[in-house]
């Protein structure tokens, strides 16, 4: 998207120029570029931006998106915040929703995008900005936009601009004041704005496509293929950004009852981000918020679908997968929710009992241990009994693995220890043979009972061991003890340097149980590792892993249901 400044050129010759003058008087680049007087053109700037609205330039679309790309690069630069932009741009935008044939007109539907976005980026950062612009009444037409008065294009930054301003504690009163609507409003948009952008964007001809939109998401430059990679980005930003804003009044318990509506918490699971956006927590960001009130986390337990998304979650390479841990601990800390979720729960941390610092948190596994024991003395010793044995034995295992095991192992002579290594290692030869001699389940038995025996200091040796185990699981379709498995060698290596092997088998374990995304994740890990391994230099991504990746990213594609429901409708 190119705009020309124009300008009057006198010339002595044809070929020289001698004197380039501007015949607008209130010429906004003119002042910015050529008044040396900063006093002088502080005045000139802020009469610009009162004379803008009311004057039918075409200049004011390059104007805005020169003043868009200086507020992403300097969002917190005060000079244009204390001069009336913010007033400029509410007007621009009621000027935009209230007069249609001006909106029409020459290049100015690009205007409500350029001032949205503006505010935005000046109220992400300083609350003093974000309390002057809403003294600036920015607030009423930003909630226009995200009513849908212009496109999904203008929603997407409205719901930006407002998050903004919500997330100040000086400005959320002002943003409260639109509370019930902007809960709805952003519940609604998160739920439906993957299909409202295949519909009326990816799926639409080329020839129907509005060009102003093909020329913000491309900036001009840039074919079909990159128009539709942009808008699978804002697509997800438009999903992420409403969850923000509700997380926004998640966090000060605020319409809890709207927010914790079943169906939309169940939908929350859907909603990551997509590969384009992987740096927000998205769906599960906005449940552990809700998880640290205890009316929210009430709701969450009571919800199944929930709490096995948060299990997979946790045993996943996902970059959200200690948000998941966390979660499942608030819940499992509780006494009002434990019981709820213990027998799901349960059978999936005890993978996670021996994990490191990760997160930010060190010694997560020894968390995790205390939450899933916190009362197992009531069980072991007393009469409390879990609706599920698989639970049950889940935290014997951890009591056995983290409390009795260790007192063993930290009174065993050191003679005993060297005979246990030795033992080991011929059990892991002997299941090595089994495995190879195509005997899989015999190999089990000789990995576990190597298992049993290996000191728990030999980090190196049970990874292996458990690796191997899981590689036999996999080809017994034994796909819930893989992943168990694979998990457990993941816990006991570098996290900065993950085992590579039991990534990738534990990413087809998951593609065997349908578990498109925790297998991308983990196979892309996996290649990642593979890449930045020196042993690695100069080789390629194996074919079975490109192969893997292509079938899940187009399983996982924020568009796939979209597609499929449009597929659907069409038969």
């Amino acid at each position: 998207m190119e705009f020309e400044h124009q300008h009057n050129t006198t010339t002595k010759t044809s070929k020289l120029p001698t004197e380039t003058t501007c015949t607008i008087l209130s010429c906004f680049f003119c002042t910015m570029m050529n008044e040396p007087d900063p006093s002088l053109r502080r005045v000139k700037i802020s009469k610009c931006f009162k004379e803008m609205p009311l004057n039918d330039d075409q200049e004011h679309v390059l104007v805005l998106s020169g003043l868009w790309n200086i507020a992403m690069t300097q969002p917190d630069d005060p000079e244009f915040p204390s001069l009336g932009i913010f007033e400029c741009m509410a007007k621009l935008i009621r000027k935009g929703i209230n007069d249609q044939a001006w909106l029409l007109k020459d290049q100015n539907i690009y205007i409500p995008y350029y001032a949205a976005h503006i505010i935005g980026s000046y109220t992400m950062n300083k609350s003093q900005f974000a309390e002057k612009a809403t003294k600036s009444g920015v607030i009423f037409p930003l909630m226009e936009l995200l009513r849908g008065k212009i496109s999904w294009v203008e929603q997407r930054v409205a719901v930006r601009a407002l998050g903004h301003l919500a997330n100040h504690d000086s400005t959320f009163e002002a943003i409260a004041v639109h509370e019930v609507e902007i809960i709805q409003l952003a519940m609604k948009i998160a739920s439906t704005c993957l299909d409202e952008v295949y519909d009326k964007f990816i799926a639409v001809k080329d020839s129907k496509k509005l060009k102003y939109h093909c020329d913000l998401l491309t900036r001009g430059l840039g074919g079909l293929e990159i128009e539709n990679r942009k808008a699978e980005e804002w697509a997800s930003h438009l999903q992420c950004w409403s969850l923000y804003l509700l997380n926004c009044f998640a966090c000060k318990e605020r319409s809890l009852s709207l927010i914790c509506k079943k169906e939309f918490l169940k939908n929350l699971c859907g909603m990551w981000g997509g590969l384009a956006n992987r740096t927000t927590p998205a769906g599960v960001g906005l449940i552990r918020t809700v998880c640290q009130t205890e009316s929210g986390k009430r709701s969450v337990a009571d919800l199944k679908e929930i709490i096995e998304f948060l299990c997979n979650l946790s045993r996943s390479s996902d970059d959200w997968q200690y948000t998941a841990i966390d979660t499942l601990l608030l819940i499992l800390k509780d006494p009002d929710t434990r019981y709820k979720v213990i027998d799901i729960v349960a059978p999936i941390l005890v993978d996670l009992v021996e994990l490191g610092s990760f997160g930010g948190s060190s010694n997560v596994g020894d968390t995790i241990t205390q939450a899933l024991l916190q009362d197992y003395h009531k069980i072991k010793y007393g009469n409390l009994k879990l609706k599920s044995k698989r639970a049950e034995k889940a935290l014997g295992e951890t009591w056995e693995l983290k409390v009795e095991r260790k007192k063993r192992e930290k009174l065993m002579p050191k003679q005993e220890v060297r005979e246990r290594k030795l033992l080991v290692g011929k059990l892991k030869k002997n299941g090595n043979l089994m495995f190879w001699s195509e005997d899989i389940e015999e190999a089990v038995m000789k990995y576990s009972e190597a298992l049993s025996l290996c000191p728990l200091k030999m980090k190196k040796e049970r990874l292996v061991l458990y690796s191997n185990r899981a590689q036999c699981n996999l080809l017994l379709r034994n796909t819930e003890a893989a992943i168990s498995d694979a998990t457990r060698a993941l816990c006991l290596s570098n996290a900065a340097s993950p085992h590579g092997k039991s990534l990738w088998r534990r990413s087809q374990a998951y593609d065997m149980k349908g578990l498109a995304k925790e297998s991308l994740m983990d196979c892309l890990a996996f290649v990642s590792d593979r890449l930045k391994s020196e042993k690695s230099k100069g080789t390629k991504i194996p074919y079975y892993a490109s192969r893997m990746i292509n079938k899940q990213m187009n399983a996982t594609s924020i568009f796939a249901s979209a597609k499929l429901g449009r597929e659907k409708n069409e038969v």
